[in-house]
């Protein structure tokens, strides 16, 4: 399966500016696989150290300081030379080693010429941390689960040449339109997490996808005690756990009190922030003004949060697949589409997508391109478009408004329509 991250790493790899690079990322998105499949490919060979599986390792990073000792070392243990720009050193699950994290510093500072990779579980929860961490001295590059356009060149590639060939205002015929919503369903449903799409390619098994993302739900729950250094694992299993009925409210904004009766922001601040930081939720903020820059204009006691993987949202909303194969209307359509579009607009504009909401509309997202302002729809059908929409376009005159839905892509009046699966290639469509 090929990840769009590789291309990253390639241009990391040739950049004299480089610095070591660190993945971070949720849980089980595929970094581990990422580093090996980079080495591989593009390197003579790699070394693989994991902090989690060998206790021992800590105690060279523990005791050294001099990268090029611990590059020694590491030879020694690895039984082969390690080679500057030759050999891509991969350290993984960084976390369980602060030390090691550290010293990534002094390969940037006396050891640049090696080629350093290092990933680990709720690395973003350590970032947090300035002190644990080695800013400014390292590259780094998140990592999400599949977006629409991976997990198509995996199950289709034919499809995805002829996706990959869409240019702006192109029209779209009917036949590869409608195939492109059937995988946009399919997503839908397994969503992209490596092992739940690695296991449609190979049995074509909903109820086998459907185990994974149980299993996968277990998984960060366990983390949630186990990785929460010292932030309340209750509270934070508690906020997971009400993202569902959050988002399923009209009003999709975050609402303490949905998570336990008569609940403070105070209580419940540090692990919605742990949870956004791990990677496993998504924060988008109401803004006060629809005007660039529009980060000036968070309210930040508003907002709403997504999960990372629209396949586990739909897992843990337990949606039948048939509501979604059978063009139904179903209760959580909204949010969930929602979802979606915001996890392909993830990483692709430089100030994070946001929404705008007061007592008489709502706008789903802003997002903010150059000094323009873009009004965004998300409609899960083909429904009418929101009369919040139109007002606001009538007012502002915004150069662009986009409506995602299920419609072909064409031109409507003041706003453009752009069907749901074209989300991941927005800003090249501008």
């Amino acid at each position: 399966m090929k990840r769009n991250a590789i291309q990253k790493l390639i241009k990391w790899k040739s950049d004299e500016e480089r610095k070591p690079m660190v993945l971070k990322g949720a849980r089980q998105v595929g970094k581990t696989w990422l580093m090996k499949e980079f080495g591989q490919t593009y390197y003579e060979n790699y070394v693989y150290f994991n902090f989690d599986e060998e206790d021992d390792l800590k105690s060279i990073f523990e005791t050294n300081k001099n990268p090029h000792r611990i590059i020694e070392l590491l030879s020694m243990i690895a039984a082969e030379k390690i080679l500057p720009g030759e050999t891509l050193i991969i350290f993984d699950e960084i976390q369980e080693c602060p030390e090691a994290l550290n010293t990534l510093k002094y390969f940037k500072e006396k050891a640049n010429e090696y080629h350093v990779i290092a990933a680990g579980s709720l690395l973003g929860t350590l970032l947090a941390k300035p002190k644990s961490y080695p800013v400014g001295m390292v590259n780094l590059l998140t990592i999400y689960p599949f977006a629409f356009d991976e997990f198509l060149d995996a199950i289709d590639p034919v499809l995805y040449s002829y996706y990959n060939s869409i240019q702006k205002e192109q029209h779209i015929e009917e036949i590869f339109h409608h195939r492109l919503l059937e995988v946009y369903n399919s997503y839908l449903i397994i969503g992209g997490m490596p092992e739940c799409v690695s296991s449609w390619l190979k049995y074509k098994d909903p109820a086998k996808v459907n185990q994974i993302q149980k299993e996968l739900i277990e998984v960060y729950e366990n983390d949630f005690s186990k990785h929460n250094g010292k932030v309340n694992s209750g509270r934070i299993l508690m906020v997971f756990r009400s993202i569902v009925s959050q988002l399923a409210k009209s009003n999709e904004k975050f609402v303490y009190g949905a998570v336990r009766e008569g609940a403070r922001a105070r209580e419940f601040e540090e692990a919605i922030e742990w949870l956004v930081s791990a990677g496993m939720l998504n924060r988008v903020y109401n803004v006060s003004k629809t005007e660039h820059p529009l980060s000036a204009f968070n309210k930040l006691d508003q907002f709403k949060l997504f999960m990372f993987d629209t396949g586990l949202l739909k897992h843990m909303a337990g949606i039948d697949n048939s509501a979604i194969l059978l063009k139904a209307d179903y209760q959580f359509k909204g949010p969930l589409t929602e979802n979606f579009i915001l996890q392909q607009l993830k990483g692709q504009f430089e100030v994070e997508p946001c929404y705008y909401s007061d007592k008489n509309s709502e706008i789903d997202f802003l997002l903010q391109y150059g000094t323009k302002i873009i009004p965004v729809e998300v409609q899960g059908g083909e429904d009418r478009t929101a009369p919040s929409f139109k007002r606001y376009i009538t007012n502002n005159h915004p150069k662009y408004a986009l409506r995602f839905s299920k419609r072909g892509y064409r031109k409507d009046g003041e706003f453009t329509n752009i069907p749901l699966y074209l989300a991941g290639k927005l800003k090249e469509l501008l």
